[in-house]
């Protein structure tokens, strides 16, 4: 039974060695050293570049909905552009968007989906402004 743990561990080791190129090392960007892809130093639980579009999606959508849910305007808004994006490890995941929205042409009253909608076009009616989103998702 022991001799089993042994090898599966060394299995796993050697395993993990082919994994990265150059060994264990190149799990980390940069080294063990702590630099980053770009060569920046990496702080545990600071906030990075957010890459996950799906994720990045997923919040974008959830904050947009809740913006028109609290909104006095009579039109639906979506998100007609994405700024930055960051996220961070805290207790979950916190994301920090900078975003900017739009007016559409749907009435709230049609009950339809904002990003079935189009944008206004320039004029009285069009509205674009910047939104911060900070949102923490929760394991």
């Amino acid at each position: 039974m022991v001799l089993e743990k042994v090898l599966l561990l060394v299995s796993l080791l050697t395993l993990l060695e082919g994994a990265w190129p150059g060994g264990p090392e190149g799990a980390w960007p940069g080294g063990p050293e702590g630099a980053g892809e770009r060569g920046e130093a990496v702080v545990p639980g600071a906030p990075s570049n957010a890459s996950n579009q799906q994720e990045l999606n997923q919040a974008v959508l959830v904050a947009t909905y809740s913006f028109n849910n609290r909104s006095n305007d009579a039109f639906l808004f979506r998100t007609s552009q994405v700024d930055n994006a960051q996220r961070q490890i805290v207790k979950g995941i916190r994301y920090i968007l900078q975003v900017r929205i739009s007016r559409t042409v749907c009435l709230k009253r049609q009950g339809r989906d904002p990003l079935a909608c189009d944008l206004q076009p320039e004029g009285l009616l069009q509205r674009v402004g910047p939104f911060t989103i900070d949102a923490t998702a929760s394991f």
